[in-house]
């Protein structure tokens, strides 16, 4: 996979460094000379110049790349190259950083953001994660399709405690995607007994009931 980051900070780094430690070819395009640390992701193609110009997204072969990351600290500049990556390149997929939550709102399809990542939101939403056992949790939202991550810290004395993956009638739109059990994930499989203290982690569509969700988490199985 091909993917050009747009904005060499920390946050654009770190993302280039993941990225290409998982075998992909990686474009680094910042506008700030004192952006260009090549030596710290030396194996990145790095471009000093502004990822709001056509120009530059030419240079950089936008329109031969699988994802554009939009991950610079100024929110009017994430919008205008995803807008740009998907109208003008029709780049596949659009990944945009919002760095204030209250500009989250315009970074949808229109502007052209098929996923939007609000670091503030994130965090938030582990601390609450963090301090709630027992409570569900929206981890993040996908401004495209209205999907959802929803997750939660098992109780110990939880109704679901023992049940087995299988025995558990999930609502309609919702899927156990994984279990994180002492740090290490589990794909579920219908045989897994769910234990006290498990974090699961829930794929849901947008018109999901989260309602019957949480009855069944209340409950236990006979709730589904």
């Amino acid at each position: 996979m091909r993917v050009v980051i747009a904005g060499a900070g920390s946050v654009g780094r770190s993302i280039a460094r993941e990225l290409l430690g998982h075998g992909h070819e990686v474009t680094l395009v910042d506008r700030q000379p004192s952006a260009m640390r090549v030596a710290q992701v030396s194996e990145a193609d790095w471009l000093l110049a502004d990822a709001c110009e056509l120009s530059t997204l030419t240079e950089a072969k936008v329109d031969e790349c699988d994802v554009v990351v939009a991950a610079t600290g100024d929110d009017k500049a994430n919008l205008v190259i995803s807008l740009l990556a998907k109208t003008e390149y029709g780049v596949p997929r659009t990944v945009a950083r919002v760095n204030n939550p209250k500009n989250e709102w315009m970074f949808d399809e229109a502007w052209g953001v098929d996923v939007a990542v609000s670091t503030p939101r994130i965090m938030t939403a582990m601390v609450e994660e963090a301090v709630a056992v027992g409570d569900l949790v929206r981890i993040f939202t996908f401004h495209q399709s209205g999907a959802g991550i929803l997750g939660l810290t098992l109780p110990a004395d939880s109704p679901l405690v023992g049940s087995r993956v299988g025995q558990v009638v999930w609502p309609t739109d919702i899927v156990l995607a994984c279990i994180v059990r002492d740090d290490r994930p589990i794909t579920p499989s219908p045989d897994d007994t769910i234990e006290g203290r498990d974090e699961l982690l829930f794929v849901t569509s947008r018109d999901a009931d989260e309602q019957a969700l949480e009855r069944i988490l209340n409950r236990g199985p006979e709730a589904s």
